[in-house]
């Protein structure tokens, strides 16, 4: 099931990026209108176009092939990195204590 949504997100994804580049900003109008231009500066929009419907249907689409693969991702239990290895005990070694040599030098032990 993971397989045939993620390959459809990715196909989706793409479809949303070509479907986003070939449409014209809405800042496009607004320089054809110095040129003399009958299209409106700051009026309404206009119909809306099949390239904005269909934009707007891959879009949902890309929201919920995102959610079903974080859904079926995240079902997963707990797990770590750590399973296979097994705990290891540390053995505490303690230096020996300085011994006093003559008049109050303390030694190193030799080893």
């Amino acid at each position: 099931m993971i397989p045939i949504i993620l390959i459809l997100h990715i196909c989706v994804c793409i479809a949303l990026i070509l479907i986003v580049l070939v449409q014209k900003g809405k800042g496009a109008g607004m320089g054809a209108a110095f040129g003399g231009s009958s299209q409106t500066v700051f009026g309404s929009a206009g119909a809306t176009t099949l390239l904005h419907k269909v934009t707007t249907v891959v879009a949902v689409i890309f929201m919920l092939t995102s959610l079903g693969l974080s859904f079926f991702i995240g079902r997963g239990g707990p797990s770590s990195i750590m399973e296979d290895v097994t705990p290891t005990t540390q053995t505490e070694t303690q230096a020996p204590a300085p011994t006093q040599g003559r008049a109050g030098e303390t030694q190193q032990p030799s080893e």
